[in-house]
């Protein structure tokens, strides 16, 4: 495995998106277990584009508008669904005095929904992973595997140092009222203005 696949994957994970701004809402309104909950529905959500990408379902979204325009409608809804959640304080993003294991199911699903609703990462592993297979490849499908996993693990593990950072100034900030009511502003902002990208995405 290359050094350069691994650092455009860490730039790519690293860079502040839809799971990373999920993730840190998770961590700020439930706390450590729910951050890390967050990150594992996210990596998770990446593997039905792994798999898309490994069986050429991506091919169909990059050159289909119309299947590429009802699953990228379907996450701007999902999107603007999760701003009102924040706003209204409800959901996977409602806060929790005390953090309920239980609860922490709810927040595995939504990050799952978060990822599988974007089409552009479907094409992303279609037009990213490629780039790292050498053409005289015996192997494609195990490298694209062992690609794919790596990406996974470098996801989740970026994403819990995210959560617990979060998590580290949870009991500051819930129990000042005004920030955190700016701070559900600012997330449900940021849901909004993702959905607003993902709407104007072309294939």
């Amino acid at each position: 495995m290359s050094w350069s696949f691994l650092l455009t994957s860490l730039i790519v994970v690293a860079s502040p998106g839809t799971g990373v701004l999920y993730t840190l809402a998770a961590a700020l309104t439930r706390g450590s277990r729910a951050s890390v909950a967050a990150a594992f529905g996210c990596t998770l959500g990446i593997v039905p584009h792994m798999v898309a990408a490994m069986l050429g379902l991506a091919a169909v979204l990059h050159t289909s508008a119309l299947a590429f325009a009802a699953l990228k409608w379907g996450g701007v809804l999902y999107l603007l669904y999760m701003s009102w959640q924040a706003l209204r304080e409800t959901g996977a993003l409602a806060v929790e005095g005390e953090i309920k294991e239980r609860s922490n199911g709810r927040v595995v699903v939504t990050g799952f929904l978060i990822n599988i609703l974007n089409p552009k990462l479907s094409i992303f592993f279609l037009a990213f992973l490629p780039q790292f297979i050498a053409a005289d490849e015996a192997y494609v499908l195990a490298r694209m595997l062992e690609l794919s996993g790596a990406f996974m693990a470098m996801t989740f593990a970026v994403f819990v140092v995210y959560g617990f950072s979060g998590a580290s100034v949870r009991e500051r900030v819930i129990s000042r009222p005004r920030v955190m009511a700016w701070l559900r502003r600012s997330f449900a902002a940021g849901f909004a203005a993702l959905g607003a990208k993902l709407a104007f995405a072309e294939r």
